[in-house]
């Protein structure tokens, strides 16, 4: 009993790491449609509101698609369905490596957010089988490799898709073919791992909450104060990802390449963030990590639309490390809230974040269009403001304390 025990709680960090490099290559591949916004406006025309009707469709076809996927993974596992999910995503980008209809691209970015609607909650579900007892740092992981993907956007666009335009983005489809054959290897370690589990009478490895014991209301109630944080830290990061880029070119006469090296390093910084927040809600707490990611950037995302150019990369760095340090946090909150429904959560927590996106990226867009560049990013500074609603959370038990 005890050698069981020792092994469920050993954690597998070839698996952790390889899962890790998966998210990366995943959402790289996503990270390639914002990368293109000044392509797209530049040599096709598009406007503000067009693509953010781009980033509506990629992120609600995934945010929309991952709770089912997540529900249903918690029902059945459906290990192959992580390269076939790549596949998908595959298919999207060739499109929009060679498209120039408008109508077409919306096609490209559904295979695409098809694509990572099926790998994240089973992404999420492999890391929680390899996690063992580390749980934040097999978290932290995983969604650094998710956000360094997102980071290569701004590097894409400035180096790659300005000089050579679409086409450019073909070079992404070799990284592609790469983790289709390691998720084939993954899901085979994937079947095996629920055979032992079957073998050892372990059908439901469920986890150990640090959440004290709540009612169904207060659950209700503590998801609907997350999906409100994951709300405003999505919206507000996605105006930084998509379109900071053009404040920069109009308010500061920055170019492209150098505007995009200033999101680069907004989204560089939230990776690191991004790994030592898991870990370190292994030690002070999931909410403490929480407050700490409202508290400290709060004051610089309200002054960044009226700081000068040289201040602006020490806000991102600051803005960046600190307001990402819960995102991998939010998720294992939320599955503790609910701990026998790991794929549910890990599918309802990252979906709706796609889903602001999506919904971010519209309005954003709109406003722009409709308002300015100026304008839109003063409003949207105060956005973070609802960030603090993480007060009133339930406290965690910090791990190993009674």
């Amino acid at each position: 009993m005890s050698e069981n025990k020792a092994a469920i709680n050993n954690p597998i960090y070839p698996i952790m790491i390889a899962i890790g490099v998966a998210h990366l290559i995943n959402d790289t591949m996503q990270s390639v449609v914002p990368a293109m916004y000044p392509i797209f406006s530049r040599d096709l025309g598009l406007n503000f509101t067009q693509l953010g009707v781009i980033t509506f469709v990629l992120n609600i076809v995934s945010s929309s698609l991952q709770p089912v996927v997540g529900f249903l993974s918690d029902k059945k596992p459906m290990p192959y369905a992580l390269p076939i999910g790549m596949i998908s995503s595959f298919i999207g980008l060739l499109m929009l490596v060679f498209v120039k209809e408008y109508w077409v691209i919306l096609i490209a970015v559904i295979f695409l957010g098809f694509g990572s609607a099926i790998f994240h909650p089973e992404g999420s579900k492999v890391t929680f089988l390899a996690a063992g007892n580390k749980r934040g740092l097999a978290q932290s992981i995983y969604q650094v490799g998710g956000n360094s993907g997102q980071a290569l956007a701004p590097l894409i666009s400035a180096f790659i898709l300005d000089a050579l335009g679409q086409r450019g983005a073909a070079i992404v489809l070799l990284l592609t073919a790469m983790g289709i054959a390691l998720l084939f290897k993954i899901s085979k370690w994937y079947v095996r791992q629920l055979e032992a589990e079957k073998n050892s009478k372990k059908n439901k490895k469920t986890l150990i909450s640090s959440l004290p014991p709540l009612s169904k209301k207060q659950v209700r109630i503590a998801i609907a104060l997350l999906f409100t944080i994951i709300f405003a830290r999505s919206f507000y990061t996605t105006n930084i990802s998509n379109f900071y880029v053009f404040y920069l070119m109009d308010h500061y006469n920055l170019t492209l390449q150098v505007g995009q090296i200033f999101i680069f390093i907004f989204m560089a910084v939230g990776v690191v963030g991004t790994f030592f927040g898991g870990s370190l809600s292994d030690r002070i707490g999931r909410k403490n990590v929480i407050l700490l990611s409202v508290v400290g950037p709060m004051p610089f995302c309200l002054t960044l639309p009226y700081i000068p150019i040289w201040l602006v990369p020490v806000y991102l760095i600051i803005i960046g490390s600190l307001i990402m340090i819960s995102f991998s946090v939010t998720v294992i909150y939320a599955q503790e809230l609910v701990p026998t429904k790991i794929g549910t959560m890990a599918g309802l927590t990252t979906g709706f974040a796609f889903g602001m996106g999506a919904v971010g990226g519209v309005v954003i867009g709109m406003l722009l269009d409709n308002i300015g560049i100026a304008m839109t990013m003063q409003i949207i500074s105060v956005l973070p403001l609802l960030l603090v609603v993480s007060f009133f959370l339930p406290k965690d038990k910090v791990a190993g304390t009674a």
